[in-house]
């Protein structure tokens, strides 16, 4: 049910205005003047508003600024019996959606506003989506390790020079991988991510090099593996400490000569891949343990690049909340929320195991749980587990 705010001095056209859209399944809010519109504007959130232009306190075109500047997807429709060509002209010009004389036609009405609706989502849903698809072009923090991670991508990605990223899950091992490929000559090419960690020993070779039809039961017809899908571009192996040995055999046989050859297949296939290589694991213990190839480690190693946990950059939570703050209040269709000094002072001190991922998550959930301003009661409630509780001072 959509939400539409009436803003008009008069109070029998607010009666019928809001008796019309009530009928017509819309939920109703109702303001005397503009600056009791705006106050009810910023505290809610509105689908759509119509609003009269001559008002006491504030008129209609100085609501119209205002209500821009705090959201500028809401769409306005001005509706007024004192206006003409030019005033209908200066309201569109400010940012309304459209403009309606006094006594409005109820078709027309009804038309406008579901028209203004219908673009304020299509308006919401891609910059959902552009937000989606740039969300990996970021790396927030300001932080000493952080920042040298910066530095040593803008150094190493014109090159082709193989990377291998270290860190635990979830602190944004694959966006180090995203950032060297955008930041190198391959940027034109494709990124094509490969995680070895969920694809099972006996699939992975087919997965990485291709198959031909026939090579075993499954395989009804030919298919291109990552390798080939990369071409030109830079292959993501994610989780690589997790690759069956025969698997790293081929990869790296793959390494030294670009060359690959499908399964089932007698085919040499020359391939042009940069690889960036992820993992969570010690590579040299496993090594030790005869899990990973030495030679495969000091190929994937040229560079070597670390990750920091969460708890050992704190200084760039701040600033990661405030992302994620915004981020959260977009996609789920929110004002933007405050947070308060000791809420952020708690998630300073929080343990975040599951690092960045898990901050984004615990950040969306106190959007969606807590008031206007996130504050400690919420953390301590939403966030701190039960057990912790005890031990942290918010």
């Amino acid at each position: 049910m959509a939400n539409i705010l009436i803003i008009d001095d008069e109070k029998s056209i607010r009666k019928t205005l809001s008796e019309i859209l009530s009928y017509e399944g819309y939920k109703v809010d109702e303001a005397a003047d503009g600056a009791e519109g705006f106050k009810m504007f910023k505290d809610k959130q509105y689908d759509a508003v119509l609003c009269d232009i001559k008002m006491p306190k504030m008129d209609g075109l100085e609501f119209l600024e205002k209500a821009k500047e705090t959201n500028p997807d809401i769409p306005i429709v001005m509706v007024s019996g004192h206006g003409n060509i030019d005033t209908a002209v200066e309201a569109v010009k400010k940012g309304a959606y459209d403009y309606i004389s006094k006594p409005p036609d109820l078709n027309r009405l009804l038309i406008t506003l579901r028209n203004a609706m219908d673009k304020s989502n299509l308006v919401t849903e891609t910059k959902t989506l552009r937000r989606k698809v740039n969300r990996t072009q970021e790396m927030i923090g300001t932080s000493a390790p952080i920042l040298k991670i910066k530095e040593t991508i803008e150094k190493v990605a014109p090159t082709d020079a193989r990377v291998l990223v270290t860190g635990e899950n979830g602190v944004g091992k694959e966006l180090v991988a995203r950032w060297i490929h955008e930041r190198s000559n391959r940027a034109s090419g494709p990124i094509v991510e490969v995680n070895c960690a969920a694809i099972p020993s006996e699939l992975i070779e087919s997965e990485l090099f291709g198959h031909e039809k026939g090579s075993f039961t499954s395989a009804v017809k030919q298919r291109i593996g990552k390798f080939e899908q990369a071409n030109g571009g830079t292959l993501f192996l994610d989780e690589i400490g997790d690759m069956s040995l025969s698997a790293q055999a081929k990869v790296l046989r793959a390494l030294q000569e670009g060359k690959i050859t499908r399964v089932g297949g007698d085919k040499e296939i020359s391939v042009d891949v940069r690889v960036v290589a992820a993992t969570n694991k010690d590579l040299l213990k496993e090594v030790e343990e005869k899990n990973f190839r030495l030679d495969l480690y000091h190929r994937l190693s040229v560079i070597l690049i670390h990750v920091p946990s969460l708890n050992d950059r704190r200084d760039d939570i701040p600033l990661l909340v405030e992302h994620f703050l915004e981020s959260a209040c977009q996609e789920y269709g929110m004002a933007k929320k405050a947070i308060d000094k000791e809420a952020m002072k708690a998630l300073q001190q929080h343990n975040w195991s599951g690092n960045i991922r898990e901050l984004g998550n615990v950040v969306a959930r106190l959007v969606i749980l807590s008031g206007k301003t996130i504050t400690a009661e919420d953390v301590y409630d939403y966030v701190v587990p039960s057990r912790e509780k005890k031990k942290v001072n918010i």
